[in-house]
């Protein structure tokens, strides 16, 4: 999938020439996910985004929706495209997944305010909170949803440490969900390669 750095409705594939190179690509594209997602627990993860997943989102939509008129394909571009980071943050969506409806139910009233508590510490600097739901308020007065959008921005000097190595935990310290995580080299590296 080629990137361009910045999404329009010209640099997206057509739907038949995506159908061929999704045949071609899909298990690479999962694998990517793979690499940018962090657990932070069994049922509460981090799903770090780039030009590249968030392209690909795009195009499954797309797809999946049979969408080829310009009108839809703004629509969906428009959706996702606050999510492409842009060099001084990192942008993710938290996901609170359990496959039971009656757990899930219950966990979703007890984590309210989760995406607020979730951060990242660049070794030798300061905590980062996350950036929540910038777009619009995803819970109510009885429990949250199962799908945040959360930034990191990241000061110049955070940048360029974990450019040069430097360890990344992940965190949060909501009272139900209290855990860190350091950030594995590899997932680390390619965080590192969406920054300037």
């Amino acid at each position: 999938m080629r990137t361009t750095g910045h999404i329009t409705a010209d640099s997206l594939m057509t739907l038949e020439a995506y159908a061929k190179w999704r045949k071609a690509h899909q298990a690479e594209m999962r694998a990517l996910r793979q690499l940018r997602s962090v657990a932070l627990t069994e049922h509460v993860w981090v799903q770090f985004e780039s030009e590249a997943t968030i392209r690909y989102q795009i195009q499954e939509m797309l797809r999946i929706e049979k969408v080829f008129e310009e009108e839809g394909i703004a629509q969906e571009i428009e959706a996702y495209l606050p999510l492409v980071p842009t060099g001084t943050h990192w942008k993710a969506t938290l996901m609170l997944a359990y496959p039971d409806p009656q757990e899930r139910e219950a966990a979703l009233a007890q984590l309210i305010g989760v995406e607020d508590r979730v951060f990242v510490v660049v070794e030798g600097h300061a905590r980062v909170d996350a950036l929540a739901d910038e777009d619009l308020d995803r819970e109510n007065g009885t429990k949250t949803s199962a799908v945040h959008f959360v930034r990191f921005e990241l000061t110049p000097a955070m940048r360029a440490d974990v450019k040069a190595g430097a360890q990344v935990t992940l965190g949060c310290d909501h009272p139900y969900c209290t855990v860190q995580t350091a950030i594995a080299p590899e997932t680390r590296a390619s965080l590192a390669a969406d920054l300037h």
